[in-house]
């Protein structure tokens, strides 16, 4: 296999984490198998998997924290839409949507709540502790969108970010917490291989795991760049051990590379010290070449009929319940699904007069989500989680 020494690697992984994800969600439009055109997502509970949705209502029973509805709340966002560690793509405000409502929709759970984010709250809770989300362009978002709730209680000399290889690192330098970003869309590693073709290794690991050795909290997402189509898939060829592979079915693919994750973890993580949290899939709503988001302004109330179990959702659920590791499944897909109004569409970059003449000579973006947006609800069942102790 080609060599390309170790600065190749650190370069390509510098190019894909701040340029490549958010192309790719222009170019996607009709490639995902999991888009939302007749809302058929996630609409039961498993009592064998650890859902982070589960809560306690001041009587002290137990609700669901993803069963509920988005209500219009004058007091949010809960930050800036200025925040500076936006990147453009997402700041659609900024980038001339001209309407403001998708930064005002909270999410109510019935029979419970969720607490409103406090940053000092949930600093002090984090405090000496470090935090990764590893992912993907979507867990980017919600990287951005944790950083942003949480920056605004720090004194300007006593944050930065730092970079090394595929992650980014916002410092509370007073808390001594970070959050920190791992680029790993795959989890399982991807390669160079000869005539620099791309070699999708379904059960290596660890030249990413290296960077989650030491992490108090762990919250993974991998599911979009499974299922690009063909045309844009991210990978030549899939390995495994010495067999090499053209083709082969995504899910098949999925699980075998969710394995792979799955036994690390249980090998090297302690529950301990560690907590492991994986958030189910963002749903798009990429129909009609990516216009099924443009011009959206409100939620959708409801489902028009009972949504089914996604593959993605179905192979997930099959290899934590697998695992030794007490691994906390996130839901986070049929609130986010009922968002069409929530994604940049258009608004990925500034327009001058002209240019808003004619959108639609735009591509449209209803992959990933405006900030402030659907991900700071995300980022609120995270903190209940993790202080709820």
């Amino acid at each position: 296999m080609a060599d390309c020494g170790s600065t190749c690697p650190k370069v390509l992984f510098l190019l894909l984490l701040f340029f490549i994800p958010f192309q790719l969600s222009f170019l996607h439009g009709n490639s995902s198998e999991f888009e939302l055109d007749d809302e058929s997502w996630l609409d039961e509970k498993d009592d064998e998997v650890n859902m982070v949705q589960t809560g306690h209502d001041s009587q002290g029973s137990s609700c669901d924290l993803s069963d509920g509805k988005w209500v219009y709340d004058l007091s949010y966002p809960l930050y800036d839409s200025g925040c500076p560690y936006l990147s453009s793509p997402v700041t659609c405000r900024k980038n001339g949507r001209p309407d403001s409502d998708y930064e005002k929709w909270r999410w109510k759970p019935h029979g419970c709540s969720i607490q409103r984010f406090d940053a000092l709250h949930f600093l002090g809770k984090m405090r000496r502790k470090r935090i990764m989300l590893v992912g993907d362009s979507i867990m980017r978002n919600q990287w951005e969108s944790l950083v942003c709730l949480v920056q605004g209680v720090i004194p300007t000399g006593r944050k930065k970010v730092t970079y090394d290889g595929p992650t980014m690192v916002f410092h509370a330098l007073d808390f001594e917490t970070s959050i920190e970003l791992c680029w790993a869309p795959f989890l399982v590693e991807l390669k160079k291989g000869p005539e620099n073709k791309r070699i999708l290794h379904l059960d290596l690991i660890e030249e990413n795991a290296k960077y989650w050795r030491g992490v108090d909290v762990l919250v993974y997402d991998s599911a979009h760049w499974w299922t690009h189509s063909q045309k844009w898939s991210s990978w030549d060829y899939f390995m495994e051990g010495n067999t090499m592979l053209r083709s082969l079915n995504p899910m098949v693919a999925y699980q075998k590379g969710l394995t792979t994750w799955a036994k690390w973890v249980d090998l090297n993580l302690d529950p301990h010290k560690t907590r492991v949290i994986f958030r189910s899939v963002s749903p798009r709503h990429n129909r009609q070449n990516g216009w099924k988001c443009y011009n959206q302004k409100q939620p959708l109330e409801f489902f028009s009929h009972k949504p089914h179990v996604p593959e993605q959702m179905v192979v997930l659920k099959g290899v934590l319940k697998g695992m030794r590791f007490p691994v906390y499944l996130q839901d986070i897909t049929m609130m986010s699904a009922l968002r069409k109004d929530g994604h940049p569409s258009v608004y990925t970059r500034g327009m001058d007069q002209e240019q808003k003449q004619h959108p639609r000579d735009f591509t449209s973006d209803c992959s990933h989500w405006c900030l402030p947006g659907v991900p700071d609800t995300w980022n609120e069942m995270l903190s209940a989680l993790l202080i709820q102790v």
